[in-house]
């Protein structure tokens, strides 16, 4: 338990309250840990937060009191804060910008456990640079259901079109698969693409796999979800804390882990994530380096969906001209992460 009334990162004093208090009380889990947790995550955190403005998720008496989601930054944050104006039908919004380890610390202190960050960046949000499609287990189903589709839409994507996608845990149940985009199109054409690949998937999987928006009308298959996609909209953060019981965290992984049946969600946690990354190299390196336009994989998606559900558009590979500037391909792994 962290018992200090400040700490100096990265030449910045942070000033720390009520360190001890439990947020986790099924874990036992302080403030203090949530402090020292990302500061010591924030070397590997802060490249895939960097100029993405965040959503913060606050809980201040804890996961079992309320919880508080914030995107305006508070007048009293300190001066050193980065802040970002987003507009807003009406007018705009102050975003806090995760640019430095104080930055983190000082969230957790405000005991903002969640962090969810834009899928583009501050100086084009209208034009995301990625695209990422939530696979959502039903509430009766296993996470096993969502490793099997992240696999399914993984081969659609580096067979079928040639882009190379990217996958981590969300903390809960289900995966998230992101492909990084090079900012040509807008939210409203990156959407309906991701939407046309789920859709082939739930036409070929029609028993295991949906894109129906209802709950109700799901019934025991994975929800495709695409509605992130959006003006505005956020993801929760690679590396970020979920405020649930077991203090879980949003774990970028490599594509041989989602393939392995013994794979669990809560594998990963603020307790067990240090040896993970001390042991394993980082499965998002080279992201920054593959930036992929979607008009040769729209061709190519329209043609298998004009073959029918088990068509395919008789391509793959490298994406061409509309594709990566670093090669496509299926995503690997290894290496230290690259500067997006």
């Amino acid at each position: 338990m962290m018992a200090a009334k400040s700490v100096t990162v990265g030449g910045i004093s942070v000033e720390l309250s009520n360190t001890g208090k439990v947020l986790f009380p099924d874990d036992g889990i302080t403030k203090g840990d949530l402090v020292e947790y990302y500061r010591g995550i924030a070397g590997r955190m802060l490249p895939y937060f960097r100029d993405r403005p965040l959503t913060m998720t606050r809980y201040p008496d804890g996961i079992k009191g309320p919880r508080i989601v914030q995107k305006n930054v508070p007048d009293y944050f300190p001066g050193w804060v980065t802040r970002t104006e987003v507009k807003k039908e009406g007018g705009t919004l102050r975003h806090v910008l995760a640019d430095k380890p104080a930055t983190l610390v000082y969230l957790a202190n405000q005991a903002c456990i969640e962090l969810h960050v834009f899928l583009s960046r501050t100086d084009r949000l209208d034009h995301p640079d990625q695209l990422v499609v939530d696979l959502d287990p039903p509430d009766s189903g296993e996470f096993g259901q969502a490793r099997r589709c992240a696999l399914w839409l993984r081969s659609l994507f580096a067979d079928e079109l040639g882009l190379t996608s990217y996958v981590k845990t969300t903390g809960g149940r289900g995966l998230h698969v992101h492909v990084p985009l090079d900012r040509r199109e807008g939210f409203d054409e990156v959407r309906t693409f991701a939407r046309d690949a789920a859709s082939v998937l739930a036409a070929r999987h029609p028993d295991v796999i949906t894109v129906e928006q209802r709950k109700g009308k799901r019934g025991d298959r994975v929800y495709a979800d695409v509605m992130r996609d959006a003006y505005a909209q956020t993801v929760v953060g690679p590396y970020v804390v979920r405020g649930r019981p077991g203090a879980l965290v949003a774990t970028p992984l490599h594509w041989d882990e989602v393939e392995d049946p013994g794979l669990a969600p809560d594998r990963f946690s603020i307790r067990t994530i240090a040896s993970r990354l001390d042991d394993t190299p980082d499965p998002w390196a080279g992201m920054s380096r593959r930036r992929y336009g979607l008009g040769g994989p729209r061709r190519r998606l329209a043609q298998i969906k004009a073959a029918g559900a088990g068509g395919t558009a008789g391509g793959g590979g490298a994406a061409g001209a509309d594709g990566a500037a670093g090669g496509g391909g299926a995503a690997g792994g290894g290496g230290a992460a690259g500067r997006r």
